[in-house]
């Protein structure tokens, strides 16, 4: 476990210290802070700033937005929602508890914006798990979400139906996936990293086979033609989310076969994975990471 740790901390430090809503100091100046803004279809946007991708759904009733980055962000943010109708939300979504997707709720709760989550994001948010070492402190009331559900709900905006579905022990206990029924858009949380390794925070309730269990799900009820706003990385399609898929199954299936035939983590490491799988750990989760990561959960059986 300690090992583990150190892994993370070394090799994720330029792009991920501050992913459990630590210390972000190096994102101190705020001048160097830039949010970029992308039409997604209808009146769904994604916007871009250093942490979790954003969407929002705008129109004469408020906007909505679906995470809300670092805390470092939120100024930005908050300006660049104002060009499109609003510079602070009337509903924000936690599509789970990390920092880089809601530590903007200490900003816009303030601003009496209204927070929703899943159930288990409030709790986590009351007493955060120990993370990358660490223990963070709970976040104060105005930053906490004041609506939760357990199952499902449903927000209707703008004359948007948003839809709330909860996906459990995927990359955390209380994930979210967020749909846009009538603009065909779906927002995945952290489900989704395009073409990369996940990070799956199994210490949150997060778990391999959760995830590859919820992407299975998404693939037979998400039309084809549908626009994705994954957790990380570009605005991506259902090709690009099959592609992810048969990405977590089959690095997976070479890890855990590797467990079943007896091997260390430390012989796993050793022999890595095959070259087809070198871009997808050139992320912040680097392929001894996502080794390690599907080591621990797997042990969990």
């Amino acid at each position: 476990m300690q090992r583990m740790i150190a892994t993370l901390l070394i090799t994720n430090l330029l792009g991920f210290t501050a992913f459990a809503h630590g210390d972000n100091s190096h994102f101190a100046n705020k001048q160097d802070v830039t949010v970029k803004t992308q039409k997604v279809n209808g009146n769904v946007y994604m916007l871009q700033g250093r942490g979790g991708n954003i969407g929002a759904v705008v129109g004469p009733e408020g906007i909505l937005i679906v995470d809300d980055d670092y805390k470092a962000v939120s100024e930005k943010l908050s300006e660049a929602l104002k060009a499109l109708g609003s510079a602070t939300p009337r509903f924000i979504l936690n599509t789970h508890w990390h920092g880089d997707h809601t530590e903007g709720n200490d900003f816009f709760g303030k601003q009496q914006s209204v927070i929703v989550a899943h159930d288990n994001v409030r709790k986590r948010l009351l007493d955060p798990p120990v993370i990358f070492g660490q223990k963070t402190p709970a976040y104060v009331a105005h930053a906490l979400p004041i609506v939760t559900y357990n199952q499902s709900m449903t927000i209707h905006l703008n004359g948007e139906e948003i839809k709330l579905v909860h996906y459990p022990n995927g990359h955390t206990d209380g994930d979210t996936v967020v749909f846009f029924t009538k603009a065909n858009v779906v927002h995945f949380g952290d489900h989704f990293f395009v073409g990369r390794f996940p990070f799956v925070d199994v210490d949150s309730g997060g778990n391999v086979q959760g995830v590859i269990n919820n992407i299975a799900s998404l693939m037979k009820t998400i039309p084809a033609d549908a626009k994705l706003i994954p957790g990380h990385g570009p605005l991506a399609t259902m090709d690009d989310l099959k592609a992810y898929h048969t990405l977590l199954v089959e690095s997976t299936k070479i890890i855990e076969d590797g467990m079943k035939a007896g091997k260390s983590l430390d012989e796993l490491k050793k022999a890595g994975l095959p070259e087809k799988f070198k871009a997808a750990g050139s992320g912040f989760i680097k392929t001894d990471m996502w080794i390690e990561i599907v080591h621990r959960s797997y042990s969990k059986k």
